[in-house]
């Protein structure tokens, strides 16, 4: 992969280095602010061909990871009536295809969450390639979607007296990928 300001990035398979890398999310909270939070454990492959076009992502996030700053959120996005944990303990997507999208890339894929599975384009934009302090090679990505949570089966309705809802439907999710070039 390549754009107007950054190298290529070599063709080979590169795991996602989860200590560098954040998995996070922000939905609409009582229609006035926005909640953020985080998946603290996650997994990864990224593999470059030749043809970056020709490139593909495979992910797992461990839904239990999921971290609101707030024990008592946390734990009611855990159970049954929200993601279901017990039931559904991991997040996956498997990319389908990668389009050039102007300096940047969209990665269409498969995103899999409480039994469901749903084609989602990710807005991907490759950040840089270079050595790291070990001898290894590192690349980043940065990269944004929108999903509708009731699209997902997660369809926790509190209505508010104005008309409102307590949490909205649209969740945004964004991704800071480092990645960690794995010898041939």
């Amino acid at each position: 992969m390549t754009n107007s300001t950054n190298p290529v990035i070599p063709a080979g398979t590169w795991t996602i280095d989860a200590s560098h890398s954040e998995v996070g999310f922000s939905v609409r909270h009582l229609m006035v602010s926005k909640v953020k939070g985080n998946f603290d454990t996650f997994e990864g492959t990224i593999t470059i061909g030749e043809d970056p076009l020709a490139s593909s992502v495979t992910a797992d996030i461990d839904m239990a990871s999921i971290n609101t700053r707030d024990a008592t959120r946390d734990g009611h996005l855990k159970s049954a009536e929200i993601f279901g944990v017990a039931a559904n303990p991991k997040l996956t997507f498997v990319s389908t295809s990668v389009t050039p999208d102007g300096n940047d890339f969209k990665v269409t894929g498969n995103l899999s969450l409480k039994g469901v599975t749903k084609v989602v384009d990710l807005d991907l934009e490759f950040n840089g390639v270079g050595p790291d302090p070990w001898g290894g090679t590192r690349a980043g990505f940065s990269a944004e979607t929108e999903i509708s949570r009731k699209e997902f089966g997660v369809d926790f309705e509190v209505p508010m007296d104005d008309g409102g809802v307590v949490v909205g439907d649209k969740i945004k999710v964004i991704l800071e990928v480092e990645a960690v070039l794995q010898a041939a």
